[in-house]
């Protein structure tokens, strides 16, 4: 039987542009263009990128189909690749390999971290939703699916657990942070154990568990072309319980997501509470996701035109109060105060005097980014990569702001990226900020782990983000870094120091998603259409009306 070529069309009542799907795998195949083989990769590929954009046009907001394996086999990567591998390659598959858990003989995930020689083993031996995601894009690059959907199985299956917490019960659609798999070799039974936020530091739930769940969902479905899974009942109904926490209607006037310290990532007191970027950007990435899976039923139907509303609202709010280039910096700094009406320029009331001074020095005048957060009278100037590389892979950043974003990545490398990829976060904060915000965390200190430490798994998310801009060399430039040192250091958590010098104090060694954070990186060089798992091409009409900043355009 033929396999379907696309996901399920949303019905015609929908506002948003057409979902058909966009086959960056085919475009970047044809045309071929007879070129010399001197011309390096970055050229070839702009080229073909260019040509193939102009010809398909950009009307799509799928980056890739179904149904066209996106594996390390495929023709497009074996014509593209006829040099060698590197040889970290071949260790980081090993140490992937070692690191997968299995359930009832089927593998389920990958733990956390393989470092035998930590004394602590605390939570690094389970299988965490976030870190199994760049291990299931590494699987599923290299033609490897059966793990991917073994996991989305049980972690759906967690979902139905009945969740509490001291005497408070949780969301139904609450996704666990992790699970652990028992081994009873008496008995010879396995047994599940999963962890919503009861045993984390601080005892948070994970917001963005779900939103990785549907994202994952999606790239599953985009690399195999198996839509059978996210059509299932259950996938169905997993994703609607995700939605309805996400989507319920309460006291917020923002189309944001209103979230606690520590429910990301960013799992520790680290000041990202009210609006995190990190988790906005999810949150519009997983429901643009969900937007192309749901089935258009009567149980489907409400939940369409839910998001529907909720993306342009979003899309709205993040692109006009998020958005800090040089020229809005300016019109922040001369903002008046206590303004009433809806005529208010100043509509959060933020004072001029709380803009932190290093912002003015960091702020190219070509360049800008996504700021950590805004609410009433505060807005978090902080830089999060995390959130800024999901704006551009979801298309939460227009084109223009896209480009922002990497042209701050480039003025700003010493201080983004340094000596090894890549700063969570920019910059740390210190003395007293440290002790007040943080609550005096030992392990949070100034360019240390969350605060300003260096994760070298951002280095995927990067790689996809200079893929879609058109801008590989960005990428290439962050892979050397890491190549020097990271299986010499024996694949670390993290690195601390202003530049990402050192191994980090605390961490763990055989990191997983440090491992696979690089194996994707690496394969999505090496054939960029594996980016159509994980890119959604931009909405037409959630377009600003009004360009702000003429940096955009720079």
């Amino acid at each position: 039987m033929d396999k379907p070529t696309g996901l399920r069309n949303v019905g015609s009542n929908c506002s948003v542009s057409d979902l058909d799907d966009f086959d960056l795998s085919r475009l970047l195949d044809k045309p071929r263009l007879n070129v010399e083989r001197q011309r390096s990769y970055d050229e070839r590929f702009l080229s073909e990128l260019s040509i193939g954009l102009a010809r398909a046009g950009l009307d799509h907001n799928d980056s890739s189909s179904p149904g066209t394996r996106s594996g390390l086999n495929t023709p497009a990567s074996s014509a593209r690749n006829s040099f060698e591998p590197h040889p970290m390659v071949s260790d980081a598959w090993e140490a992937l390999r070692k690191s997968i858990v299995y359930f009832r003989g089927q593998p389920v995930g990958t733990i956390a971290a393989v470092d035998h020689q930590s004394e602590e083993v605390l939570n690094y031996d389970q299988v965490f939703v976030r870190d199994f995601v760049p291990s299931a894009l590494a699987f599923l690059m290299n033609g490897e699916p059966d793990i991917v959907k073994n996991f989305l199985l049980k972690t759906l299956y967690l979902q139905g657990w009945e969740k509490r917490i001291d005497r408070f019960k949780l969301g139904e659609g609450a996704m666990p942070a992790s699970f652990k798999v028992l081994h009873d070799p008496v008995r010879k039974t396995d047994t599940l154990i999963a962890d919503f936020g009861e045993s984390a530091i601080g005892r948070v739930a994970p917001v963005d568990s779900g939103f990785w769940w549907i994202i994952l969902l999606r790239a599953y479905t985009k690399s195999t072309g198996d839509l059978s899974l996210a059509e299932t009942p259950e996938c169905q109904k997993g994703m609607r319980l995700v939605l309805s926490l996400c989507l319920s209607e309460g006291f917020d006037t923002f189309p944001t997501l209103l979230c606690a310290d520590g429910c990301s990532m960013i799992d520790r007191r680290m000041g990202i509470y009210g609006y995190p970027i990190e988790i906005q950007a999810l949150f519009f990435m997983a429901l643009r996701c969900a937007l192309s899976m749901l089935k258009d039923d009567a149980e489907g139907k409400e939940f369409i035109e839910r998001i529907v509303k909720r993306l342009h609202a979003l899309s709205y709010h993040m692109r006009s109060y998020f958005w800090l280039d040089f020229q809005q910096l300016n019109v922040i700094y001369r903002y008046k105060t206590e303004e009433y009406s809806h005529t208010a320029v100043n509509k959060f009331n933020v004072i001029p005097d709380s803009i932190p001074e290093w912002v003015f020095d960091f702020m190219p005048t070509r360049g800008g980014y996504f700021i950590g957060n805004v609410s009433p009278a505060r807005m978090d100037f902080r830089w999060f990569v995390l959130g800024n590389c999901v704006a551009i892979l979801s298309s939460l950043a227009t084109p223009e702001q896209s480009m922002a974003i990497m042209d701050l990545i480039e003025a700003r490398w010493d201080e983004l990226v340094g000596e090894m990829p890549l700063k969570i976060s920019y910059p740390a904060i210190e003395s007293h900020e440290w002790r007040i915000v943080t609550g005096c965390d030992p392990k949070n200190t100034r360019w240390s782990y969350h605060n300003g430490g260096s994760w070298p798994v951002l280095l995927w998310l990067l790689t996809a983000a200079c893929i879609k801009t058109g801008r590989p060399q960005i990428a290439r430039r962050a892979m050397e870094l890491a190549e020097n040192r990271l299986l010499k250091d024996g694949w670390p958590e993290y690195y601390d120091g202003k530049v990402g010098r050192y191994i980090g104090k605390q961490a763990r060694k055989y990191q997983t998603w440090s491992i696979a954070g690089y194996l994707v990186a690496k394969m999505m060089l090496e054939d960029p259409s594996h980016l159509g798992m994980i890119s959604l091409e931009e909405d037409r009409h959630m377009r600003p009306v009004i360009k702000r900043s003429s940096s955009w355009t720079c």
